[in-house]
């Protein structure tokens, strides 16, 4: 494996735990309040530039991953979208890029 592919996998990796680490805290201190945890995006003008962005730039990338899947049928990158969705970007994007530049056989 090319050193870009574990840079990839890596960053993947890091992109899943290290949100994950502060989600989870939150959900430790006030519970399943997912209504509470919509609000806390809102808290203020960043959080919610930020929540946008974040939104925008996840839309742009299933929309990336389908069209290319679709054109070069590897199948195995559809895993980026619920990567994406149910994760994050951090997590998804370089889940994709690793699943997009394995060898082509």
């Amino acid at each position: 494996m090319s050193a870009l592919r574990i840079t990839y996998l890596a960053l993947a990796i890091w992109g899943a735990v290290q949100p994950m680490r502060h989600l989870l805290a939150w959900f430790g201190a006030h519970g399943p309040n997912l209504p509470g945890l919509f609000a806390a995006w809102q808290a203020n003008a960043a959080t919610t530039g930020l929540m946008w962005d974040l939104a925008i730039a996840a839309v742009a990338l299933t929309v990336w991953v389908l069209a290319e899947t679709l054109v070069r049928q590897n199948w195995i990158a559809l895993l980026a979208i619920p990567a994406t969705l149910l994760i994050g970007l951090s997590c998804g994007l370089p889940l994709y890029l690793f699943l997009r530049s394995r060898p082509v056989t």
